[in-house]
């Protein structure tokens, strides 16, 4: 099955995405700046928010990969789709085990998902406007280049 989608995705779409993963991204940031908790805490945080960013990224590309009819081999799918979930537990079991209050433990959830929700969103844009982009080639461009040489004769300047 190909998956063909011809739309540019529009400018407030891509500019929201945009917002959404750097105000994830920032907010969870932020928050781990001003944290009262300790570095190796901080860096475990740090690790997760990026590893389910790549791994939020990676999910969308195997995804469309398989609705464009691009090959995408059952293990990659699947270690994807696991990365992401595995992103998300290690996000739980820390903050579960946090002595964080709980309006801290919703900020970092909450800026996680809309990092993730922004990546996924970014990457799909990415895909779309490569996708609405003409891959025809301009005749009147090839016309140049072989004005000139005699029919089928190619110009070797």
């Amino acid at each position: 099955m190909n998956y063909t989608n011809s739309q540019q995705p529009s400018f407030a779409f891509v500019a929201a995405s945009w917002a959404a993963l750097l105000a994830g991204i920032l907010a969870f940031l932020i928050g781990l700046f001003n944290a009262d908790m300790q570095l190796n805490e901080k860096g475990y945080y740090f690790t997760v928010l990026v590893y389910g960013l790549f791994a939020a990224v990676s999910v969308q590309k195997s995804v469309r990969d398989r609705l464009e009819g691009i090959p995408v081999t059952g293990i990659y799918y699947g270690l994807s789709w696991l990365s992401v979930l595995l992103a998300v537990l290690l996000l739980c079991v820390g903050l579960f085990n946090a002595t964080l209050a709980l309006s801290e433990k919703g900020f970092y959830a909450m800026s996680f998902a809309l990092a993730l929700f922004g990546a996924i969103a970014v990457q799909k844009n990415t895909r779309d406007t490569q996708a609405a982009r003409p891959t025809s080639i301009n005749a009147d461009a090839v016309r140049i280049i072989n004005d000139g040489a005699a029919p089928g004769q190619v110009d070797e300047a």
